[in-house]
């Protein structure tokens, strides 16, 4: 019990860095949640032997912060600093920055 207790803990505490949208935000914070999961999967595995738990969280971290990254929203696109109309009277932006 207090086994999963800690791994519940764990991952909740990592959960706090998945609201970032940079890539490299995101890569540290799948990085910062995959290893904790990794570990915790490896103690849980292993019955806690050192070994497969630092296997389990640095194979856990790679690959949260390859996924992390790759998932990154896209940065939000030019604002409008003019605005004129089309031949219809629709809105169009005419000039950005």
């Amino acid at each position: 019990m207090r086994r999963t207790f800690a791994l519940a803990a764990m991952m909740a505490a990592g959960v706090t860095a998945t609201a970032c949208y940079s890539p490299g935000d995101r890569a540290a914070g799948g990085a910062a949640i995959g290893g904790l999961t990794g570990a915790g999967i490896g103690a849980l595995a292993s019955g806690g032997r050192a070994a497969p738990t630092l296997a389990g969280a640095a194979v856990g971290a790679a690959t949260g912060a390859v996924v992390g990254a790759a998932t990154a929203p896209p940065p939000p696109g030019p604002g409008c600093a003019r605005w004129g109309a089309d031949p219809y009277g629709r809105p169009v932006c005419v000039a950005s920055y």
